[in-house]
C-alpha cells in the first residue's frame, strides 16, 4: 500500500516588541520541536534573517514570504504560532505576500500563572484574537487548535498538528485533479448523474475515455505483452484466484495495463468505471479486482462512473493516508436503528477485509449474463474498526458542491451474505439517514478505516467553499 508523502508547512512565529523577545526566540525552537516530531518539514525565518526569527515589521513580512514563495511547491499549510501577543499586521502581510492559498493554523502559547510579571507574560490568550481578527478582514480562511491556547510541547498539540496535516493533504490534493471517466453512465443509474462544469470551476476536471476504446487497445495486446503480464502477476499475488478461469484472468490483466497506461497519457490521479453490464456482455469479466488494486494504492476507483463517488472516496484517503472503498448503504441489520449492513459487489480495497480477499463471481449479474462472463469481485467479510464516511456531490440546481462526513465503525456482527458486506454503527445513525434522503443524496458512500471525518469537513467547508453537513454535529 502507498504511503502518503512527508508533509513542509511554512511557520510565522508571531512577536510584538514591547512583549518579552526571549519568548519569540524560544518560541520558534518550541514550534520547529514539534513539528520535528510529528515529522513535519519546517520552512521558517531564522535569527539572522529577522529578530529572533520572528515576524513583526514589514519588512519581515515581506522576507518571510519570499522564503515562502521559494518553497511554494512543497508547503501544504502555514502554522501561525504566537509564543506572545504578536504583531497581527506582519502576520496577515506575510501571508498574502506570499500567496500560498493554503490552509493556515493559528496557535497561542498559553501563560502560566506563576509567570505574570512583565518578564514572562505572554497576552497571546489576546494575540490570537487580534490575529483572527485581522484574517478576517484580508479574507484569509484559517483553522483553529482545540483549546484556544495550546502549549506546542503537549500530546494534544500534536494531534492537532495531524489534524490540520490532513486538511492540508485534502487541499494539496484536490488542487488540478484530474478524474477518469472511463466508460458511460450506466442507463440504470440517475443517481450518479453529476455537473462536470460545477466541478471545472473548483478546479476538478474530468477526463472521458469510452469503453470501446478500452476493448479496442485490449483487443490489439498481444497475450504474452510485458504489461499485460505484470499486470497479471500483480492480480495472482493480490487475490486468492482458485478456481477462476486463466482467460478471465488475463482479460483482467489487459484492462489494468490499459488502464494504467491511459491513466499515465492523461494524467488521471483517480477514476469511476462502467460495469453494469456493457463490461460483462461484451469483455467477459468484472473490473472490481482491477479496481479494488487502485483504490488500495490510494488511487480510488469507483464503480458505475460515480466520479463524485472516486471524490469523496480520495478525499478520505487524502486525511487519512489508507484506502477507501465505495459502499452502497444497502440493508437495515435487524431492528438496531444505529446499524446498518454496507455493501458492493465487490471492488473493496483489500484492507478492508478481516479475512484473505477472495476472488469470486459477481452474484447479482451472472442471472444476466452468465456465471462465466462475471469473475473479477473481490468478496469477504469487512473488519471491525473505526469508521469516517463521506459523500460530496454537485447540486445542479444551485451550482455548488454539497456534501456530508461523519464517523462511526464497522462492528464484529455476524453478516452472512455474498460480496464484500461489512456492519456499521454510527449514532444517531436514522437522523443521518433522514439526513440523506431528505437532502436526495445518492445510496453510495465512500468509507475509510480513519477518524478523519472532521479534517475532511473542515476542508471542505473552510478552504474548498463547499456545503458540508457533519453528522450528528460539530462544535465549531
Amino acid at each position: 500500500m502507498a504511503t502518503p508523502k512527508p508533509m513542509t508547512m511554512g511557520v510565522i512565529v508571531g512577536n510584538r516588541g514591547f512583549f518579552p523577545g526571549h519568548l519569540a526566540k524560544t518560541g520558534r525552537e518550541e514550534i520547529i520541536a514539534a513539528l520535528d516530531l510529528a515529522g513535519i518539514k519546517p520552512i521558517v525565518l531564522g535569527p539572522e534573517e529577522s529578530v529572533h526569527g520572528a515576524v513583526e515589521t514589514y519588512e519581515e513580512s515581506r522576507r518571510c514570504a519570499e522564503l515562502f514563495k521559494k518553497h511554494r511547491d512543497e508547503i501544504e499549510g502555514i502554522i501561525v504560532t504566537l509564543p506572545n501577543f504578536g504583531e497581527e499586521r506582519g502576520i496577515v502581510d506575510a501571508i498574502r505576500l506570499a500567496g500560498l492559498n493554503v490552509p493556515v493554523l493559528v496557535q497561542a502559547t498559553p501563560d502560566k500563572t506563576e509567570k505574570m510579571t512583565i518578564a514572562f507574560r505572554r497576552d497571546s490568550f489576546c494575540g490570537k484574537m487580534s490575529a483572527c481578527n485581522n484574517m478576517m478582514q484580508y479574507k484569509i480562511p484559517y483553522s483553529l487548535t482545540t483549546l484556544h491556547t495550546e502549549d506546542p510541547a503537549t500530546e494534544l498539540f500534536q494531534r492537532d498538528l495531524k489534524r490540520f496535516a490532513s486538511v492540508c493533504r485534502v487541499v494539496s490534493g484536490l488542487k488540478n485533479l484530474r478524474i477518469g471517466s472511463i466508460g458511460a453512465r450506466p442507463a440504470a443509474f440517475n443517481t450518479v448523474r453529476y455537473s462536470e462544469r460545477i466541478l471545472e470551476s473548483n478546479g476538478i476536471s474530468v477526463e472521458p475515455l469510452d469503453l470501446s476504446e478500452v476493448f479496442g487497445r485490449i483487443s490489439r495486446m498481444q497475450d504474452n505483452d510485458d504489461a499485460a503480464q505484470s499486470k497479471l502477476a500483480a492480480i495472482k499475488s493480490y487475490v486468492t484466484t482458485a478456481g477462476i478461469p486463466e482467460a478471465a484472468l488475463l482479460k483482467m490483466a489487459k484492462l489494468g495495463a490499459v488502464i494504467d497506461v491511459w491513466m499515465k497519457q492523461t494524467n488521471v490521479t483517480i477514476s469511476a468505471v462502467q460495469c453494469w453490464t456493457s463490461m460483462e456482455e461484451f469483455f467477459g469479466v468484472v473490473p472490481c479486482t482491477i479496481m479494488s488494486m487502485m483504490s488500495n494504492e490510494l488511487i480510488p476507483s469507483a464503480c458505475e462512473v460515480d466520479v463524485p463517488g472516486t471524490l469523496s472516496m480520495y478525499m478520505l484517503a487524502l486525511a487519512s493516508g489508507t484506502p477507501s472503498a465505495l459502499l452502497d448503504w444497502n440493508n437495515n441489520y435487524g431492528d438496531n436503528p444505529d446499524k446498518a449492513v454496507c455493501f458492493h459487489c465487490s471492488n473493496l480495497p483489500k484492507q478492508f477485509f478481516k479475512d484473505v480477499v477472495k476472488m469470486d463471481y459477481q452474484a447479482i449479474i451472472a442471472g444476466t449474463v452468465g456465471k462465466e462472463n462475471t469473475f473479477g469481485t473481490c468478496v469477504g467479510t469487512v473488519k471491525a474498526g473505526a469508521m469516517s464516511f463521506a459523500r460530496y456531490s454537485t447540486d445542479d440546481r444551485r451550482g455548488v458542491i454539497r456534501g456530508y462526513v461523519g464517523n462511526g465503525q464497522f462492528t464484529d456482527d455476524p453478516l452472512t451474505t455474498f460480496g464484500g458486506a461489512g456492519v456499521v454503527e454510527i449514532p444517531q445513525m436514522q437522523k443521518l439517514l433522514h439526513y440523506i434522503c431528505r437532502a436526495g443524496f445518492e445510496h453510495h458512500v465512500a468509507a475509510n478505516f480513519s477518524e478523519t471525518a472532521s479534517a475532511v469537513h473542515e476542508a471542505a467547508v473552510r478552504y474548498l467553499g463547499w456545503e458540508s453537513h457533519f453528522h450528528p454535529e460539530l462544535n465549531d
